[in-house]
């Protein structure tokens, strides 16, 4: 399928801050914090304390996601919106590597505003696209947008990352930590610079018009959304799914590298792994695009369900293993990973896009949100305390396996109801 002008410019934003979700989120971020920032700290407590961390920022932008869809709703108010969150996400992205060895504090602090900045404008640029698209075309448009974050906004920095870090000392830096503090205002550069094509090629098209009681009528939509989503069984119960099941998701985005490190794992052989995982993500987030059309998009999201589950009881026994197998393991899992990372969360977005009323997208998408950070605050958070009660992180992804479970129980339930609309003219979509 040949995308538009639009389109393409749309999906090459995920190319342009999938780099911030490999390198701070995932990869480079959660290493440096381990093994510099925190490093005075027992291994079980310094991964609670980054828990705590990313609960605490999805916190706040689940609080706050409503009210920024309901305003961004109005003509002209996205590109604004989007623009500032992206600008707050990348400018603390780039402070990243300004604290020194033992400051773990005000690195997390810093984090906080980064994860903020860079969710409130994924809020926004996912409410997008309805406006770039047709409800026919949102599987593959989506999974596009992954497959290039993949394969570029991914690999491509985390690769001049690597070069970077494994080379610091020929390269005139004290040690590979001075040089992966360089890596953070590298990545806020990428994020900003690729981000452009969108800012130049994509516009608003549908909207709610501009009323003079501007925050009164704001906060009047955003109840009545709240009502449209709870009387709409569809919409309920997929959203009830998305929250159980994309929590165990960005929890394993999230906190790989803290788990792998407290199991034994050198930084050098994860990120290694990681750069291995964007590459091969990149096909099968396309295969689960073109899966959806002939399978639905609902059975697909049912299949990297059942992979998830399959990865959490493997990391359960990552510890125990025999040192030689320990990274032949964590090879397998991350594979299995990259197979359904990027299908599962771009038709859980193009799911969803097809559920709602393209002039309220922004509205729609921030209680769809709402549930996602809530969800990503859980699982952190649940992994934290678990591994502070019994003093090792391998219990932790015990409960990630139960979320799984209850995330697939209900997508099931969710496509029975679909099957009854089926035929229906009362849809409120």
């Amino acid at each position: 399928m040949k995308l538009t002008r639009r389109e393409r410019s749309w999906a090459f934003y995920d190319w342009a801050n999938s780099a911030y979700t490999i390198m701070v989120t995932t990869a480079v971020f959660p290493l440096f914090y381990k093994e510099y920032l925190a490093v005075d700290l027992p291994g079980y407590q310094s991964t609670a304390q980054l828990g705590y961390a990313n609960s605490l920022a999805t916190l706040v932008l689940a609080v706050l996601a409503p009210v920024i869809g309901s305003f961004a709703d109005v003509r002209g108010a996205k590109r604004k919106f989007f623009l500032v969150f992206l600008l707050l996400g990348a400018g603390a992205a780039a402070m990243l590597g300004l604290s020194g060895r033992g400051d773990w504090q005000p690195a997390l602090w810093i984090y906080i505003l980064s994860a903020i900045g860079f969710a409130g404008a994924n809020l926004v640029y996912d409410s997008f696209l309805t406006d770039v698209t047709t409800p026919e075309r949102m599987d593959r448009v989506s999974a596009r947008g992954y497959a290039l974050g993949y394969i570029g906004g991914s690999t491509i920095p985390l690769v001049l990352a690597l070069m970077l870090i494994l080379n610091a000392e020929r390269l005139g830096f004290a040690g590979p930590f001075q040089a992966t503090a360089l890596t953070f205002p590298m990545i806020a550069l990428w994020w900003i610079g690729f981000t452009l094509p969108m800012l130049r090629n994509v516009q608003q098209v549908y909207g709610i018009e501009r009323k003079p009681r501007i925050v009164l009528d704001a906060f009047r939509r955003l109840g009545k959304t709240a009502k449209d989503i709870f009387v709409d069984r569809r919409r309920l119960l997929f959203l009830a799914a998305y929250f159980f099941y994309i929590d165990g998701v960005g929890t394993i985005i999230k906190m790989a590298t803290a788990y792998g490190s407290d199991a034994g794992l050198t930084s050098e052989s994860m990120l290694v792994v990681l750069l291995a995982i964007q590459v091969i993500a990149f096909p099968f987030a396309l295969l689960y695009g073109k899966l959806a059309a002939r399978f639905t998009p609902e059975r697909m999201i049912f299949v990297g369900i059942l992979v998830y589950f399959g990865v959490t009881a493997l990391a359960f026994f990552l510890p125990a293993a025999e040192e030689g197998k320990k990274l032949l393991m964590f090879w397998f899992m991350a594979i299995l990973v990259a197979t359904s990372q990027g299908g599962i969360q771009a038709l859980s977005r193009s799911v969803y896009g097809k559920l709602i009323p393209p002039q309220r997208s922004a509205e729609f998408y921030g209680f769809y949100n709402v549930f996602g950070k809530f969800a990503a605050m859980l699982g952190p958070l649940l992994m934290g305390l678990v591994s502070s009660m019994a003093k090792s992180s391998r219990f932790g992804v015990l409960g990630i396996a139960v979320l799984f479970l209850i995330g697939g129980f209900l997508l099931i339930r969710f496509r029975q109801v679909v099957k009854g609309y089926n035929g229906r003219t009362d849809s409120p979509v």
